[in-house]
């Protein structure tokens, strides 16, 4: 939109998606009720995200190819009704093999959700305000992730049963894609061609952007195996029933939520390759809280400073990326999003760890991957031109 003009009826349906693009992160306290009804290992619990983020690495982008063909909305329409689908599922039967399903459907459908959301809110902002709308969809989305297993707790001790969240974000999904679907948008045109996977791949070649990728899946990896992670290490460690620890997720969540509000505004100021120094230490002090922490109320605020630490970190990181090859944008932001697939692998290490060494050994994990982050902001300070 290249008129300052703000016309809400077509903003509204689109921030709507992003409010649905939040409910991915519910996989995190859905894991635990599955892996506690179903009696999993840490381990085996772990392929449940792995089948939700595997899909951001083998679609994200085949579907920016596709949106070309179709639409942006088109696409994004089609991938809330895939995530509804998903949604529904345990509803028909709960079962181990059926939540299986219901996680590669709900990954499959987010995976389009996230391609698609951000360029078609391009296309229906003010040219002057895209940079704000961007970090208020992140903003709301983020609100999302923190509220989600607050609604499963309240679910599940108010009638007994937490897929019930399932059903509310089910039925939000569909009714979101019916708005979007009667808005009429008229979408922008790319003259250049679109990123494939030998153009994105090629682009590892060049140390810095490998960097940056290897950054994204580091820090998805540890935001997922903490969401899917930290109640079974909270109630190992301090013996606390499952709807106590999943307030340890909203407390990452509202940490996330709270650092990128700050985020923007002090990054007004700060240098982005300053700020992510800064950031990954706060990060890092949050961990040895949780690991050292002798009570579990002390636990829980470090798991805030957690959150504060890595709320701002892919923004970050995939600013310093496209700031280095703007010319480039379209491969680097489709190597990014492939990046997101380390939410499905890393997550398998950490359970990996828990099940042989024990859930608190397990934090080393989340350990090593900020301790790669922080060696990184000091490569990128050391090599300021760049950035």
């Amino acid at each position: 939109m290249s008129n300052s003009k703000v016309e809400l009826r077509k903003i509204l349906p689109v921030f709507l998606s992003f409010i649905v693009m939040g409910f991915v992160d519910i996989i995190g306290v859905a894991t635990g009720y599955v892996k506690k009804d179903f009696e999993l290992t840490d381990f085996a619990a772990q392929f449940l995200p792995m089948m939700v983020l595997l899909w951001f690495f083998v679609l994200a982008v085949p579907v920016g190819v596709l949106q070309d063909k179709f639409g942006k909305r088109n696409m994004l329409n089609i991938g809330m009704v895939i995530q509804a689908i998903g949604l529904g599922l345990p509803f028909i039967l709960y079962s181990r093999t059926m939540m299986y399903a219901s996680f590669i459907l709900l990954g499959i459908g987010n995976t389009i959700i996230q391609v698609s959301a951000n360029p078609l809110l391009q296309d229906v902002s003010p040219s002057d305000k895209l940079a704000s709308y961007m970090s208020t969809s992140q903003f709301v989305k983020a609100i999302i992730s923190f509220t989600g297993p607050l609604i499963a707790t309240f679910f599940f001790t108010s009638f007994g049963d937490w897929k019930l969240v399932f059903a509310v974000y089910g039925v939000t999904s569909l009714l979101a894609a019916l708005w979007l679907s009667m808005t009429p948008i008229t979408e922008s045109k790319s003259d250049r061609k679109p990123a494939s996977f030998a153009s994105c791949l090629g682009l590892l070649k060049n140390r810095f952007v490998a960097f940056m990728a290897l950054s994204i899946f580091l820090i998805v990896g540890a935001e997922v195996s903490i969401n899917t992670n930290i109640s079974n290490i909270l109630i190992a460690k301090y013996g606390i029933t499952l709807e106590k620890a999943a307030i340890g997720i909203s407390l990452f969540f509202a940490g996330e939520t709270i650092s990128r509000l700050l985020g923007a505004i002090i990054l007004n100021w700060i240098k982005p390759r300053v700020f992510l120094m800064l950031t990954t230490l706060v990060a890092l002090a949050g961990v040895l809280g949780v690991f050292f922490a002798p009570g579990n109320t002390i636990a829980f605020v470090s798991i805030f400073i957690i959150g504060l630490g890595i709320g701002n970190m892919f923004p970050i990181i995939f600013s310093l990326a496209l700031d280095k090859l703007p010319e480039r944008a379209n491969e680097v932001s489709g190597l990014i999003i492939m990046a997101v697939s380390g939410g499905a692998f890393i997550p398998l290490v950490m359970g990996f760890v828990s099940t042989t060494f024990g859930p608190i050994a397990s934090i080393s994990v989340i350990g090593a991957c900020m301790l790669y982050i922080l060696w990184v902001s000091f490569f990128v300070r050391k090599n300021q031109s760049a950035v």
